[in-house]
Formats: structure tokens, sequence, C-alpha cells
């Protein structure tokens, strides 16, 4: 079978150390070649998930039709369904990428479930649910997605302990970040404490990009002079490498050093929410202003398609721009708007949307649940 080269920018991102993962996933994508196809026309090295992105695969076509009216037979609940659907996608996904993972040494080949955003505010039933999700999906390329909230950042420090790897999602704030940092760093002390084997547990930290942009942009809007104007679109990308910056500080450090002469992997900076909200910015602006190596950069498909056509890697840009970065929040601050007044806020929100989204997927499943209708086979001979 002859293999197609990369496109250039993809060629250039890869060379450049930056991983590529897709922000989707559906059992079509899975079982119509398409995912396996974007491994190897695309790069794709990793797959992330959300109850947006189940809800929407459930309501198009006719692949989940099967296991719903299995379900609806065995009279399965709502969230049993839902638990089981997720599951199955994501672990056949897994599959899909194993070999991926293994010829990266474990580090990319990953997919991503997220653990019941209504938890967010709950540590204890957090870690139990990754826990769950862990062990029925049953595969070592597997992530486990837990917000960064204040409740979150003692479950990821827990479920790593366990040996369970971990998505760390909904990063705003530089603040929340190095207690993510710090959290990843207590986990892996506690697992190599337990005589866990460090090398096999892996996370990235999802930092939220366009976001950013999209709540501070009128707010520069508003106060209309040159001076703010100047800012537009610049914050999220700044934000992003001062984060790139606390992270590089961090493995600098004598803890993380410890950690990794024992085997430990480095928690990725990931950067999620690339796709842009703002139509006239350049649709590859969260991926072209955002190439570290060791990052991982998860995309919609739209913005990879974008990326493959027309993306401008132009190597590193981020860890020479952290000064740029300062000055621009600093100049933010002099306009009056608080940084981390407007990342708070995000993550609030961010969880609320979360949790819409997950209600939107119970919907979904129950819908599908109560349409069901019996194969032929499942029916009653006529007497």
């Amino acid at each position: 079978m002859t293999v197609s080269p990369l496109p250039t920018p993809i060629a250039q991102l890869r060379d450049a150390g930056v991983a590529i993962w897709l922000d989707d996933l559906s059992r079509e994508l899975l079982r119509g070649g398409d995912l396996a196809r974007l491994v190897s026309e695309r790069g794709v090295v990793g797959v992330t998930t959300n109850p947006t992105i189940f809800a929407s695969a459930l309501s198009q076509g006719e692949a989940y039709d099967d296991q719903l009216r299995d379900l609806a037979a065995a009279g399965t609940s709502v969230d049993e369904a839902v638990f089981t659907i997720t599951t199955d996608d994501v672990r056949e996904a897994c599959d899909a990428l194993a070999e991926v993972h293994r010829a990266s040494g474990g580090q990319d080949g990953r997919v991503s479930i997220e653990v019941d955003p209504g938890l967010a505010r709950d540590t204890d039933r957090t870690v139990e649910t990754a826990k769950r999700l862990w062990t029925t999906v049953d595969r070592p390329n597997l992530y486990i997605k837990i917000p960064a909230t204040v409740e979150g950042i003692p479950a990821i420090r827990d479920v790593l302990a366990e040996g369970i790897s971990v998505n760390v999602t909904l990063i705003f704030s530089l603040e929340r970040y190095a207690a993510v940092l710090d959290a990843h760093q207590a986990g892996l002390e506690a697992a190599q404490a337990a005589g866990k084997d460090l090398s096999t547990i892996a996370s990235v930290a999802s930092f939220f990009v366009s976001r950013v942009d999209g709540a501070i942009d009128p707010r520069l809007d508003e106060i209309g002079t040159p001076e703010a104007a100047a800012l537009r679109g610049r914050i999220a990308i700044a934000n992003a490498r001062l984060a790139h910056e606390l992270f590089a500080r961090t493995v600098a450090e004598p803890r993380w050093q410890a950690l990794a002469a024992a085997g430990a992997q480095e928690q990725r900076p990931l950067w999620a929410s690339t796709g842009v909200k703002d139509p006239a910015y350049p649709d590859t602006l969260y991926v072209d202003e955002l190439v570290a190596a060791g990052t991982v950069n998860t995309m919609p498909g739209k913005t990879l398609e974008a990326v493959a056509d027309h993306g401008e890697v132009r190597g590193d840009t981020v860890t020479g721009s952290y000064q740029d970065a300062h000055e621009q929040v600093e100049r933010l601050g002099a306009l009056g708007i608080d940084l981390t007044e407007v990342t708070t806020s995000l993550e609030t929100e961010g969880v609320s949307k979360f949790e819409a989204s997950w209600q939107e997927l119970l919907d979904t499943v129950r819908d599908g649940l109560a349409g069901a209708t019996p194969s032929p086979t499942d029916q009653e001979p006529d007497q």
C-alpha cells in the first residue's frame, strides 16, 4: 500500500515536536476508516472526546441503533447506557491507536474519556468514577479527563497515585495551572511510594485557548482605544505562552528532576479550544502561534483540515516569546481588565457548559432508548 506524504504544515508540526490530536470521535469515524485515514494522512496521534461530541455522534446516522435496541431491551438505565456506549467507543478508539501508542513509546496513541462533569465539585466521586472508567475501558493508552476545579485538584493527585493516566481539562489560569503541576508531581510521588512503575503513568494538562480571546475581545472593543485594539486576539496566546513558561520552569526544578530520574513522563501542555471563535482571525491562529516541542494541539476536524491546507508553521513560536507575553498581559491590566477575574469566570462557565453538554448526551441517549424498536429477530413470531 502506498503511503501518501503528510501535507507540509502537518509534517512541519510533527518535526517541531507538536503532537496532533483530533477533538472528535464517533462510531462512524472509527468503522468507516476515517480515523485510520487521519492517522496516516493528517498525522493524528491522539483523540479527545467530550459529551457534546458523543451526543452529536449518536444523533446522526444509524451506527448506534443496534446497541440502543439491545440496551433498551435489557432495561438499561440512561446513565448506564451512556457509560456503556461511551466506554465502548473509547475502547475501540484505543485499539485503533494501539500501534501509534507502541511506536511512540507510550506517549501518544491516547484517547481521552471524561468523568461526568456533574462531579466537578465532588472529589471523592470523581476519583471513584475515574477508577471505574479506567477499569472498564481497560486499555493502557486511555486518559481519564478530570476538570481542574478546586475540588478536581486533589482528585487528579489521587487518581494519578493509583497509576491511572489523566488528561487534566478546563485550565484557564496560571494560578490553577500551578496547582495542576503540583498535583501531578504529588500524585507521582505517592505512586512511587506505593511501588508503581512511573513510566506507565501519563498525563497532559489541557490549557484552553480561544475562549480567553472570546471573553476579552468584547471588553477591548468596549474600551475602543488603539491600545485596546492592539491586544485583540493576542491575550489567549500570551496566556498559553506564559503557561508554557511555568511548565518549563517546573520541569527544571529538583523536585521534577528526581521524578524524571525514576522514569516519570512529563505532563505535556495541551492546547485545547484551538478553533477560532472570531472569523476575522486566521483559522490556524491557535496552532501556528503555539508551536513548541513536547506540546499537544488538539484540533476539531475543521481546524485540522485548515492547518493541512494552509498552516504557517514557523518553528518554535512559544519559548522565545515569554517576555512579550508578560508585557501584553501587563498592558491588558493597565486597561483595567483583570485576566485572573476573566479566567475565573471562564472556569465557572466552562463547568456549566460541560454539565449542559452532559445533559444533552443523557437526553440524546434517553430519546434513543425510547425510540429503539425491537429487531425482527427479537419480535414474537406470529401465532
